[in-house]
């Protein structure tokens, strides 16, 4: 189809088998004998074609703009074409073509090309709103793609209308994820203009269209919520995700925690000196340390500047949080004990003691005996804590006897 002359005989030798073949169909509604010239789908989409169209109608019918323009607002495949609007414009005005976009049933929802092509275009009604299934406009391209779920081209006098005979369509399905048709993207112009490189384009850019779908349609799946990890290490070292208990190495659990309780992060050597501190550890164990803890909890941990990027709950952080907004019942309830009692990572010793004097003077700060009490029975030693409880308790109230002991334990330890 590439020489001129070779489609203008080509044209004419259709035209002629047109003018043969059609009448004949109209009067017997048999299929054509098997030396016609015309292909075997083409032929039969005219017999299917022919108790509908009136092959001398001179435009598509029309479903109604009004229906069109909230039906592509809602397309799924409104935003991919968008994307590719100005390539298709660009196409269209290179090529001197006319773009076409219809849904699943053939009616067109949107359109581009150069003025004169559309123009051209606009007296078959191919434009928004115009149908161009088999039934409404017999043999053409968008029909034959929506028939078959092939490609399609249809030139010059296969079209079942006379009106079409002028023109080359050059037509592809569009599917979504799932294998279902969403519509058809269609090339068209003069059949002069007929080149074996558009259904290529029009393939290549079905594939666009197609990625853009199902980028879309994976954009707006519900995201899986979050796994819930819990992280306590007052007293005890316990981490759970989703309820369930991970066990992690003491290495892997202290780097967990010194991360929960400093958001903003670490470079790696502050994240190093506050595991090793002056001990000389290798690069390539601190590394390897940080990669077991991101493979337990993968999306958890940061690259450069090591810090927690998924949501994590700590007692530890909770006490911090409770005393800093004057909670001493809240804060004293979740301490539950030194934090993580056997490490001995330097950064964790500091953050240890920190908490520890944090609650301390917070207890000591307050005028409820409870809070002394509850917290003396985490830490037996500390004479000052339970002579505050003495101190603050009413002199008939019996918790005072659990105190003096406490304090009468505490002064011969």
């Amino acid at each position: 189809m590439a020489e001129p002359g070779g489609l203008k005989q080509l044209k004419a030798r259709l035209e002629d088998q047109w003018s043969r073949c059609v009448p004949e169909l109209r009067g017997s509604g048999r299929a054509l004998p098997g030396d016609a010239m015309v292909r075997r789908e083409v032929a039969d989409s005219w017999l299917r074609s022919l108790g509908t169209v009136d092959p001398a109608q001179t435009s598509a019918p029309v479903a109604g703009a009004g229906a069109v323009h909230p039906q592509w607002s809602e397309s799924p495949l409104r935003a991919p074409v968008h994307d590719l609007a100005d390539q298709l414009r660009c196409l269209a005005d290179d090529m001197g073509y006319v773009t076409a976009v219809t849904d699943q049933s053939g009616t067109i929802l949107w359109t581009c090309g150069g003025r004169a092509m559309l123009r051209q275009a606009e007296r078959v009604n191919f434009a928004p709103g115009g149908r161009w299934d088999e039934p409404a406009m017999g043999t053409n391209a968008l029909s034959l793609a929506l028939c078959t779920g092939r490609p399609s081209t249809v030139f010059s006098a296969e079209h079942l209308v006379a009106a079409l005979h002028g023109w080359v369509c050059y037509c592809a399905p569009i599917r979504d994820p799932h294998g279902r048709l969403l519509g058809v993207l269609d090339l068209s112009s003069t059949w002069d203009r007929a080149n074996p490189m558009a259904m290529a384009t029009v393939r290549a850019l079905v594939s666009s269209i197609e990625a853009g779908v199902r980028a879309n349609a994976a954009s707006q799946q519900p995201r899986p919520a979050p796994a819930e990890v819990r992280l306590s290490v007052l007293g005890r070292a316990e981490l759970t995700v989703d309820g369930t208990p991970l066990r992690l190495p003491p290495r892997q659990l202290e780097i967990l925690t010194l991360l929960a309780l400093e958001p903003d992060g670490f470079t790696p050597e502050r994240l190093r000196d506050a595991l090793y501190g002056d001990r000389p550890v290798a690069a390539a164990t601190f590394r390897a340390e940080v990669s077991h803890l991101r493979r337990a909890l993968p999306g958890t941990v940061a690259t450069r500047t090591y810090a927690l990027t998924a949501p994590l709950s700590c007692d530890a952080l909770e006490v911090l949080q409770s005393v800093a907004c004057g909670a001493v019942a809240r804060a004293v309830r979740h301490y539950r004990g030194p934090l993580l009692p056997r490490s001995q990572a330097p950064g964790i010793a500091q953050w240890r003691e920190h908490i520890e004097v944090a609650v301390r003077e917070a207890v000591l700060a307050s005028p409820d005996p409870e809070h002394a009490l509850r917290y003396g029975g985490r830490i037996p030693h500390d004479l000052t804590v339970h002579e505050h409880a003495l101190r603050t308790l009413p002199s008939h109230d019996p918790r005072r006897a659990l105190a003096a002991g406490r304090l009468a334990a505490a002064q011969h330890d």
